[in-house]
C-alpha cells in the first residue's frame, strides 16, 4: 500500500481536487480545511507527507511547517503558493519545506512532485537504517578492549554521541583519545558531516587563534587574504580539541564566548558567524591541578566537560593486550603472527608508559624484524625483556639486570618514554621530567633522539 498523505487547504474545491487525484493515484489520503485541523489529523493519522498551502485563515502555511517540523523532523512538507508568493514558498523551503508547487497545476505535476518527495522519503529511511546497521557492525572495531574498563567507556560513548553535550577525554599520551572522539562523531547525527581535528599543543601560541578562530585580509602581517577557522571547517559536524589543556589561557576567554553563544569571530573582524559544531576535547594533563594553579579557567572547564570520559592506560587493562596484539598483526598484514608463551607473558607484564600507541610501535617493528610467525621472548626489544620503561608511579624502571647496565642508556629510554608519554610534545615531556625544556632538548640532542614524524 502507498504511503499515506495529509491535505491542508481552506479552498475546498482545491482540497478535493488533490484528495481525488492522489487517490486516484494510489495514495491513502486525509484533508483538513485548516491549520489547527490539519495538526490533530498530523498526530492522528502520523503521514509520510503533508501538503500545505501557504495563506489560509488562522494558522497559515509556515506556521504548519515549523509545527511539523518540531514534531517530526523526518516527514517532508511541500507548500502550495500562489505565483505571486514563489518568494515566500523559498523561505519556506529555508525552513525545511521539501518542495513547492504553484497554482495552477496539472494533474501530472502534482503526481510528478509528490512521487519524487516520497522516493525521497524512501531513500532517507532506507540511508538511516544502512548506517544503523554499519554502525552496529563496526561497532567500536578501532577501539580494541574487552575489559571491563573498556566496556565502560563504550557504554557511555553510545549514550552521548546522539547528543549535544560537550564532551572531554582524558587520559595519558597514546590511550586512544582522539579514536574515542571520531566513534563519538561515527555514532551521532552529524556523521555524515565534517570531523575537523586540531591539536592546540602543536601550533604556535601566536597562529592558534587564527587557526580557531580564522581571520580577515589585513589582520596582522602575513595575512593576505581572509582564511576559515577550524570552528567553520566542522560547521555541521564535529570539532576536537585535542590537548586542549595547552590552550594559552588569553585565548580561553574566546572558546569560552564561543561555546556560550554559538558564535566565533574572524581575528580582525567584526563580523560574528553563528556556529552549529558539536565540541569534543581532549588532555592527557591533570585539569584539577591546572584549575588549582590558575592556567585553566573553571568556567571554561566546565563548559567542556558536560560528559567527561576518562581512558584508562594500558598497564590498568592488560587483559586487552592479547587482543591488541592480534588486531595490530592484522592490522599491519601479518595476521598469521603469533606470540610464544614467554614473549606475551613479558608483553601483558610490561609497563608500557607510551600505552597503545607504544605497544603499535612494538608491534610494527616486531613484523618487520621477526624471523618467523611465532615471535618469541628473544626478538623482544631489550627494555621490554629487562622491564625498563615501565609504568609511570612504579619502581620497575629500576629493575637493573645483575651484570650491570648504562646510565647514559637508561637515561636515554627514559627521555624517549617520557616523549612517547607525551605524543612527543616537548613542554609536556619536560614538565613530566620535571627540567627546564631547554635541558630536554639538550638531552634530545645529545642521544640524537628524534620524533617519528621527523
Amino acid at each position: 500500500m502507498k504511503p499515506k498523505i495529509l491535505i491542508i487547504d481552506d479552498d475546498t474545491s482545491l482540497r478535493r481536487v488533490l484528495e481525488y487525484n492522489l487517490q486516484e493515484a494510489g495514495y491513502q489520503v486525509v484533508a483538513a480545511a485548516s491549520g489547527e485541523e490539519g495538526l490533530r489529523l498530523f498526530a492522528d493519522e502520523a503521514p509520510a507527507l503533508v501538503i500545505t498551502d501557504m495563506k489560509m485563515p488562522g494558522m497559515d502555511g509556515l506556521q504548519v511547517l515549523k509545527a511539523v517540523k518540531e514534531r517530526s523532523p523526518e516527514t517532508l512538507v511541500m507548500i502550495i503558493t500562489a505565483f505571486g508568493t514563489v518568494d515566500i514558498a523559498v523561505e519556506a523551503m529555508k525552513l525545511g519545506a521539501y518542495d513547492y508547487i504553484t497554482k495552477p497545476f496539472n494533474r501530472d505535476e502534482l503526481r510528478l512532485t509528490v512521487g519524487k518527495a516520497l522516493q525521497f522519503t524512501g531513500l532517507a529511511a532506507e540511508n538511516k537504517r544502512l548506517k544503523n546497521q554499519l554502525a552496529d557492525q563496526s561497532d567500536f572495531r578501532t577501539i580494541v578492549g574487552a575489559s571491563r574498563q573498556m566496556e565502560q567507556v563504550f557504554d557511555i560513548v553510545r549514550k552521548v554521541a546522539d547528543s549535544e553535550a560537550a564532551v572531554l577525554i582524558t587520559g595519558e599520551s597514546g590511550t586512544g583519545k582522539e579514536l574515542v572522539a571520531r566513534s563519538i562523531h561515527t555514532h551521532s547525527g552529524r556523521w555524515d558531516a565534517p570531523f575537523v581535528a586540531i591539536n592546540c599543543a602543536a601550533i604556535p601560541r601566536d597562529l592558534l587563534e587564527s587557526e580557531l578562530f580564522g581571520h580577515v585580509k589585513g589582520a596582522f602581517t602575513g595575512a593576505v587574504k581572509d582564511k576559515t577557522g577550524r570552528f567553520q571547517l566542522a560547521e555541521g559536524g564535529t570539532l576536537f580539541l585535542d590537548e586542549v589543556g595547552e590552550l594559552p589561557l588569553e585565548l580561553q576567554p574566546k572558546l569560552l564566548r564561543a561555546l556560550q553563544e554559538r558564535v566565533v569571530e574572524p581575528v580582525g573582524g567584526t563580523k560574528a558567524h553563528k556556529l552549529d559544531v558539536r565540541l569534543v576535547a581532549a588532555t592527557n594533563l591533570d585539569m584539577e591541578k591546572a584549575l588549582a594553579e590558575g592556567t585553566f579557567r573553571e568556567d571554561l572547564y566546565y563548559r567542556l566537560s558536560v560528559i567527561p570520559i576518562h581512558l584508562p592506560p594500558l598497564r590498568e587493562r592488560p587483559d586487552d593486550i592479547p587482543l591488541l596484539l592480534r588486531y595490530f598483526c592484522a592490522k599491519h598484514g601479518c595476521p598469521q603472527v603469533n606470540f610464544d608463551r614467554q614473549a606475551l607473558d613479558t608483553l601483558v607484564n610490561y609497563g608500557w608508559p607510551g600505552n597503545v600507541r607504544e605497544l603499535e610501535n612494538t608491534v610494527e617493528r616486531l613484523l618487520i624484524m621477526r624471523n618467523g610467525d611465532t615471535i618469541t621472548l628473544e626478538e623482544l626489544p631489550d627494555k621490554i625483556r629487562s622491564g625498563n620503561g615501565a609504568a609511570p608511579g612504579t619502581t620497575a624502571v629500576f629493575n637493573l639486570p645483575p651484570e650491570g647496565y648504562s646510565l647514559e642508556q637508561l637515561e636515554h629510554e627514559v627521555v624517549v618514554a617520557a616523549l612517547e608519554r607525551n605524543n612527543w610534545n616537548q613542554t609536556a615531556a619536560a614538565r613530566f621530567l620535571r627540567i627546564p625544556r631547554h635541558t630536554l632538548i639538550y638531552r634530545m640532542e645529545k642521544y640524537g633522539i628524534v620524533s617519528p614524524e621527523k
